[in-house]
């Protein structure tokens, strides 16, 4: 079912079955509106003087000396022009601390330390560079880089708004709404006053997506991933943990604090995940299984039904990670566990809400008892500020979106789009394998050469494409990280390999044909 606004609870403003969707037909956001018996002071009666009324107006982007926008002929492909940013390069004004200069004879020196930390990130060719980029809602994937001085109409190879639900009108519409009606913020906690009905009917969205008893959400699934893996690890007596290789960080980090014994297990074999829980532990001890579906650097998909029978074998706890696949599979887009038929045999589910969803935040499904003691324990929940309410309506928008026909249309496409590129690089002679998710890894192995083809790309081709290199990868599979979506056009896809090829070619690397 399409959402045109997010809720009503002018029926019941304390039960959530009975929060209804209504269409964008409604003048207001939500129905309901209280009406206080004190006299309210009016907020905001003037603009203050001296503060320009909006800072976005120094922005390139959307400042009126803004030069060539985004035409017709400009889309196809990307491409440069030359023009003065407002924004970069920002310099502090002021002045560095004594303590970090001028240290006394003896003492630590901490800016030097910093600087060395840093140095070692450039000479092994690890050091991040963040791109100056902005999306342009309009005219997804393209977006403008700034990276370089001068700005570039771009085209993103690259993003996770997988399915490009950001730049949905409704979902636009539902954040718009949102604002107007609850302001920006969330005005604190969930714990004290940062709790809305906005929250909680989000949840149970959440929790009906994969068909689970209750939801809670985090600001992010890697708080998510963490605050649960260390929450069950620390109350959980005696438990042990046991993980998969290829988790993401979020995951190891929440294992690591948790302090519970850990086993690793090499990447999606479940035999020897088997072998561990037999040796290592006893069918009545504790013990939790964590996983992901989608591996997000490699592409390839785990096997979940084999993970499950062996947690379900050694009484175990299982834990999945869909943060890459909610949105994108299974009918609902509940993620590869409902695609494959096994989502009720998952005792705990994390999911994000800033991919395929295209907000931001994280969640855990799963039985209400498990949920509940996670909220109630759970640090990385209570003691934090709660999302707020534009990207709570957005992403339930973009979750009934996806939910339906519309979702499924969109799905379709971007598999088929995924398939063409693939087949399109293979052709050309390009290392990249067969997999069976939408995420297209070609590996390079040399972090220098990596970095340089996503540098040559985006200023030459004006393609942007990221170079993945250690730690997110291990040293030696350094690659490049395609993510091509329902709206890259065959154009688009030629323009992509061509580019690819001049580069590869530049860099005397080989191509197999």
């Amino acid at each position: 079912m399409h959402l045109q606004n997010f809720c009503d609870f002018s029926t019941s403003l304390f039960s959530l079955n009975k929060i209804l969707l209504v269409s964008n037909t409604c003048s207001t956001f939500c129905s309901f509106h209280a009406t206080p018996n004190i006299k309210q002071k009016t907020p905001f009666p003037s603009i203050c003087e001296g503060i320009e009324q909006c800072v976005i107006d120094k922005c390139p982007y959307s400042s009126k000396e803004k030069k060539g926008g985004l035409s017709n002929e400009t889309l196809k492909t990307g491409s440069s022009t030359p023009a003065a940013c407002a924004l970069y390069p920002c310099k502090s004004t002021v002045p560095p601390r004594p303590s970090l200069v001028n240290c006394s004879p003896g003492s630590f020196n901490y800016n030097a330390f910093f600087e060395e930390q840093i140095e070692k990130k450039r000479s092994t060719s690890t050091y991040r560079v963040f791109r100056q980029i902005l999306r342009d809602a309009e005219h997804y994937p393209f977006a403008e880089d700034f990276s370089t001085g001068t700005r570039q109409i771009i085209n993103v190879w690259c993003s996770n708004d997988y399915l490009g639900m950001s730049r949905h009108p409704m979902v636009r519409e539902s954040a718009r709404k949102a604002i107007e009606r609850f302001g920006v913020g969330s005005g604190g906690t969930r714990n004290i006053s940062g709790n809305t009905l906005l929250h909680e009917a989000l949840e149970h969205e959440l929790a009906d997506l994969h068909n689970k008893e209750a939801g809670l959400l985090f600001t992010s699934c890697f708080v998510a991933n963490e605050a649960v893996l260390y929450t069950l690890g620390t109350l959980i007596p005696g438990l042990k943990i046991f993980s998969d290789a290829g988790n993401h960080a979020s995951i190891i980090h929440g294992i690591r604090t948790s302090r519970a014994p850990k086993f690793i297990y090499p990447e999606s074999e479940i035999t020897k995940l088997d072998e561990l829980m037999t040796t290592k532990s006893s069918l009545d001890a504790p013990k939790l299984a964590a996983c992901e579906t989608v591996h997000s650097m490699n592409g390839s998909i785990g096997p979940i039904e084999e993970f499950l029978d062996v947690c379900e074998k050694h009484n175990a706890l299982s834990f999945v990670d869909e943060v890459h696949a909610v949105g994108l599979y299974g009918d609902r887009g509940a993620g590869v566990a409902e695609e494959r038929g096994c989502m009720h045999r998952i005792d705990a589910i994390t999911g994000t809400l800033g991919k395929a969803f295209a907000s931001i935040g994280g969640y855990l499904v799963g039985d209400r008892a498990l949920v509940d003691m996670v909220r109630s324990y759970a640090g990385g929940l209570i003691f934090t500020t709660s999302l707020p309410p534009p990207v709570l309506a957005a992403a339930r928008t973009s979750i009934a979106i996806l939910k339906s026909n519309e979702g499924r249309q969109l799905r379709e496409e971007q598999r088929r789009r995924v398939s063409i590129v693939r087949r399109r690089l293979q052709e050309a002679g390009f290392p990249a394998p067969d997999l069976q998710s939408h995420i297209i890894p070609i590996l390079v192995g040399n972090p220098d050469i990596c970095s340089s083809i996503s540098e040559k790309l985006l200023s030459n081709h004006q393609i942007y494409l990221q170079s993945i290199n250690y730690p997110t990868v291990a040293k030696g599979t350094e690659r490049l990280r395609l993510a091509p979506s329902p709206f890259h056009t065959d154009e688009m896809t030629d323009h992509l390999v061509d580019a690819l090829v001049k580069v590869w070619k530049s860099h005397k690397l080989p191509l197999e044909h």
